[in-house]
């Protein structure tokens, strides 16, 4: 939806598997990983060190 904040970009796999996400707001880009019932949220790094930022447009 246009009023959600995140937005899936990327999913792979069922019962375990990875997602990415980008914050409208600051365009950080995080990558939530999931096994069964357990999961963990981080911010995407690059080789600098810093948070990949992504601008995000609403018509995509």
């Amino acid at each position: 939806m246009k009023n959600d904040r995140f937005v899936l970009v990327k999913s792979q796999g069922l019962l375990t598997g990875a997602q990415i996400l980008v914050d409208r707001e600051t365009g950080v880009n995080y990558l939530f990983y999931y096994s069964s019932n357990a999961g963990g949220l981080t911010p995407l790094l690059g080789k600098d060190g810093k948070p990949i930022i992504t601008e995000y447009m609403d018509n995509q």
